[in-house]
């Protein structure tokens, strides 16, 4: 990034790496992201303290249940640390449960936390056990519902973990889908792996925002993806409830790096039959030739980064090559992570978002809103595309979430 020093680009990678290089000078940062500033506001701050923080309600007919599974990939060495000699994922896997079953999971664990709280400057301003015990909705040991279910992978934000997406992983998994989110090593701020090691992010420290490297991130992402597809639906599964997968329709979605992955994991690999990109810059473009035909959907915010002709010249280019059923929806009011559980935490915690420029103004939309829009249109895309289910919310304009514009590149215009 241009004008910053290196200390202050490694902290604010988590943002910069969703978007072109030219942008890196200008992009804000969020809540979750290293170089966040917050700050309470007024008296709302000292009340909530006491609080307990609380993701938002799955709105599926299924409880959720959830474990961990850590998974190694022998036949290739970490892209990072080559001296790990094999490459490393955590998944965890959220699928529909009997309710009644089960004991309640964790958000994350308090290193996982420590790691994010240093880095983000709030050592002394939340608990980081307060943080890691966020109330969620899943349930570890829950026993299965029976039936077989629609596959969806998710990854998240350079620098985030999979834990920041555990609001809409719940949601999907309450409606009917088998969800895998995925930690990829050393890819994180913080994350914890067997043996109580928690590996922090060695790929900040290497990537520097570079064109080069985001493309090496982005493609490396699609291979681990790969490798998480071999072992959930392979003859020998990894995960003791793989009989809950249908293998035949399998989806992505990632917010930021992890968005623009879903592209890259589709081009690499016809098992994903629909992918969704939540405000992540195609560091590794679609291909000329599109993919496939099947359908995607980008999903970002509705300013001049990507709106048609925005200065993410990404996804111009990649709506140009995508040749199957797709859509190119903005959200008014949001910001970069609007899509995460970043707002919705933040706004319960009493610390606004803000950038890394303070003049930059707040989100418009809480926390709330941005979880039940983000979680509402990823389920219509995956229902209309995996499930054959009508979705009207797809075809245009809702007066239910009126933030939310269709655009049109090839008519100049948006609605």
């Amino acid at each position: 990034m241009i004008g910053l020093s290196r200390t202050a680009r490694v902290l604010a990678l988590t943002v910069t790496l969703s978007l072109p290089l030219p942008l890196a000078a200008t992009a804000g940062t969020a809540w979750a992201a290293p170089s966040a500033t917050v700050s309470p506001t007024g008296p709302a701050a000292g009340t909530k303290a006491a609080a307990r923080l609380r993701l938002p309600a799955p709105t599926g007919p299924y409880a959720v249940g959830r474990r961990t599974l850590p998974l190694t990939d022998h036949s290739r060495p970490d892209p990072w640390v080559p001296t790990a000699k094999a490459r490393e994922l955590m998944v965890g896997m959220y699928y529909p449960a009997r309710r009644g079953t089960g004991t309640p999971a964790q958000y994350a664990t308090t290193e996982e936390i420590l790691s994010l709280l240093k880095q983000a400057g709030l050592e002394g301003k939340v608990e980081p056990e307060r943080l890691s015990g966020t109330a969620v909705h899943s349930r570890t040991g829950a026993r299965p519902a029976a039936g077989k279910y629609p596959l969806l992978v998710l990854s998240p934000g350079f620098g985030a973990s999979r834990y920041s997406l555990t609001s809409l992983a719940e949601d999907l998994a309450s409606r009917g889908y088998v969800v895998a989110t995925v930690d990829h090593a050393y890819e994180s701020i913080g994350t914890t792996f067997p043996g109580g090691r928690t590996l922090t992010c060695v790929a900040c420290e290497k990537v520097h925002g570079t064109e080069d490297g985001t493309r090496y991130a982005t493609q490396g992402r699609a291979k681990d993806v790969a490798f998480v597809l071999d072992r959930l639906t392979g003859r020998h599964p990894a995960w003791r409830y793989a009989h809950l997968i249908d293998a035949q329709r399998i989806g992505m979605a990632g917010h930021s790096l992890g968005g623009a992955s879903a592209a890259s994991a589709m081009a690499g690999d016809d098992r994903i039959r629909a992918g969704l990109n939540m405000d992540g810059a195609f560091g590794d473009p679609v291909p000329a030739d599109g993919l496939g035909s099947r359908p995607f959907l980008m999903l970002g915010t509705d300013d001049a980064v990507h709106r048609p002709g925005g200065r993410d010249k990404t996804w111009d280019l990649a709506w140009s090559r995508l040749d199957g059923w797709k859509r190119w929806l903005t959200v008014a009011g949001a910001d970069h992570y609007s899509f995460s559980d970043a707002l919705v935490l933040g706004d319960q915690l009493g610390f606004p978002v803000t950038g890394a420029d303070p003049s930059a103004p707040r989100p418009a939309l809480s926390g709330e809103r941005s979880a039940a829009l983000t979680r509402s249109y990823v389920a219509a895309f995956f229902d209309l595309h995996l499930r054959h289910m009508p979705r009207p919310l797809l075809d245009g304009p809702s007066r239910a979430y009126p933030e939310v514009r269709f655009n049109d590149p090839a008519r100049a215009r948006t609605t």
